[in-house]
């Protein structure tokens, strides 16, 4: 866990020195490079600690004495999906800190033609991220609920992060034609939208275009992702608890 979050910093790190390759635009280079930084860190510090407050106390069948006191399985889990929660709050506050100092200090006094907005739609693009984590963790939590094998919600919770990202630009690819190869589209089109359903796009928390270009995301389409992202988050809740409450430990 420890070495995400100097991963992180790092990253943080090479988004300041990313900003030499484009002598036009080096604040918008160094906030996307960090955006994405601070994107991957999340997801593995999510990942890490579902599987270190979770998975290692299942594992090591110290579970048991939380279980001891009065309180509901339901509570158990909840509870540490809630202290992960707040711990990447604090860890997308310190990255995102650390990105902003970043932007505001590189390039000197260039005054760039498309200013970055390190305004609000910076935070709100931070809020973004840190959502999308949210539902990584969710998603870990359930895994580590049922799962036998220490590090099958770090694997899975890292591959679904991928595959959520990724969807909603393949799936456009796929509905402009695929560059005219109708055969890709015939042989994946349908799977593509199947998956849809029951992978949530991701892509939809990422409104860096925003603080990078000035150009805000379309009307309602914020609302529609933080809708998204909560309704996901709360069924993979429900079925983490229903998976709890019928293990057996012994």
């Amino acid at each position: 866990m420890l070495l995400s979050l100097i991963l992180g910093i790092l990253m943080v790190g090479v988004a300041f020195l990313a900003a030499s390759f484009s002598p036009r635009q080096p604040k918008t280079v160094t906030i996307d490079v960090g955006f994405s930084g601070i994107r991957f860190s999340l997801v593995l510090l999510a990942v890490f600690w579902v599987q270190e407050l979770v998975g290692r106390e299942v594992e090591r069948r110290t579970v048991l004495y939380a279980l001891a006191y009065p309180i509901s399985r339901a509570a158990y889990l909840i509870g540490r999906f809630l202290g992960v929660v707040g711990l990447l709050v604090v860890a997308t506050g310190a990255l995102g800190g650390l990105l902003w100092l970043s932007v505001l200090f590189v390039a000197g006094h260039y005054t760039q033609g498309y200013p970055v907005d390190v305004g609000w739609p910076y935070l709100l693009v931070l809020v973004g991220l840190l959502i999308d984590a949210v539902v990584v963790a969710s998603f870990a939590l359930w895994i580590a609920s049922l799962s036998t094998v220490q590090m099958l919600p770090v694997a899975l919770g890292v591959v679904f992060a991928v595959a959520g990202k990724s969807l909603g630009s393949v799936l456009d690819y796929i509905e402009r034609g695929a560059d005219g190869d109708d055969a890709l589209v015939g042989r994946y089109g349908p799977v593509l939208r199947a998956v849809q359903h029951v992978l949530p796009d991701l892509s939809r928390l990422d409104w860096r275009f925003w603080a990078m270009y000035g150009t805000p995301p379309a009307d309602g389409a914020i609302l529609y992702g933080c809708v998204l992202a909560a309704g996901y988050v709360m069924l993979l809740l429900a079925l983490a608890v229903m998976t709890f409450r019928r293990r057996e430990f012994f």
